[in-house]
């Protein structure tokens, strides 16, 4: 395949040519999008026709794939999440958050394709959290590398969106964790914020009145413009993500307009 990539902000993004994941990939390809997906973090390819048993099968080239604990799945391809706003109430994708952060191992990141989208909204937005890292001062790194945070799935799931029963047996299963407040990417090296406004509930050993004002500043620094991208979407298009190095805000400013996205979910491993 001739593939081309095009950077879509200095910091974050790329948009994808010249690859159909309907197709079977090679290693040279699956290299090439995986060398990519290091560097820009988030990639994006247009006019993709897939069944979800493509996407499975392409996620899975990633590793092992999650199925979440409380959103809709397909019943054919459990590994297959249903985005779905006339099954779910999506308003809890509105805000920036790394995927399953209130697992001990993480998500690695993603494959999403757009199955129905409405006519005007439902952007997508990316931020590099490696990106806002570097600008950090380096005495408040070396401060922030010995702290570490609370994850919990309670955060972004209120009982009053969801079945009790249901919800209650996945927080059974999903106590909170703690991770690093910065993690270390396994296989670049770079250095990440690694908390979020989605699940991180507080600083261990930290009051909250002085950990809420800290978390605060970090959420507002790794979502400032110059580390963001905006994807406008149309059907068919997929998003990779590396998860482990980003956060990002799903827009709900659609009203009623029906929004369909599948995601298949790949495990990570656990941050230091």
């Amino acid at each position: 395949m001739d593939i081309t990539i095009e950077p879509l902000t200095p910091a974050i993004g790329a948009l994808v040519s010249g690859v159909d994941l309907a197709e079977p990939i090679d290693a040279a390809t699956r290299a090439t999008i995986e060398a990519a997906l290091l560097d820009r973090q988030v990639l994006l390819l247009r006019d993709q026709t897939l069944t979800e048993q493509q996407q499975r099968d392409f996620a899975a080239g990633f590793g092992p794939l999650h199925i979440h604990p409380i959103y809709p799945r397909s019943s054919q391809v459990p590994e297959i999440m249903l985005l779905d706003t006339a099954l779910n109430d999506l308003r809890d994708n509105a805000l920036w958050h790394s995927d399953v952060s209130f697992l001990e191992t993480p998500s690695l990141g993603a494959v999403l394709l757009a199955r129905k989208i409405p006519e005007l909204g439902g952007d997508t937005l990316w931020a590099s959290a490696t990106a806002a890292y570097d600008a950090l001062p380096e005495t408040l790194k070396v401060y922030l590398a010995t702290l570490r945070a609370t994850h919990d799935l309670a955060k972004s799931f209120p009982a009053e969106r969801f079945e009790a029963a249901e919800l209650e047996a996945a927080k059974r299963n999903n106590p909170p964790v703690v991770h690093p407040v910065i993690r270390t990417h396994p296989v670049t090296g770079k250095k990440a914020i690694f908390v979020s406004e989605g699940f991180t509930t507080g600083i261990v050993g930290m009051e909250p009145t002085l950990a809420e004002p800290l978390l605060a500043m970090l959420y507002a620094h790794v979502t400032r413009p110059k580390f963001t991208m905006r994807w406008k979407w149309r059907v068919g298009d997929v998003a990779i993500w590396d998860n482990r190095v980003t956060q990002h805000y799903a827009t709900y400013d659609y009203g009623n307009a029906h929004r369909v996205m599948n995601r298949a979910t790949i495990m990570g491993d656990k941050p230091f």
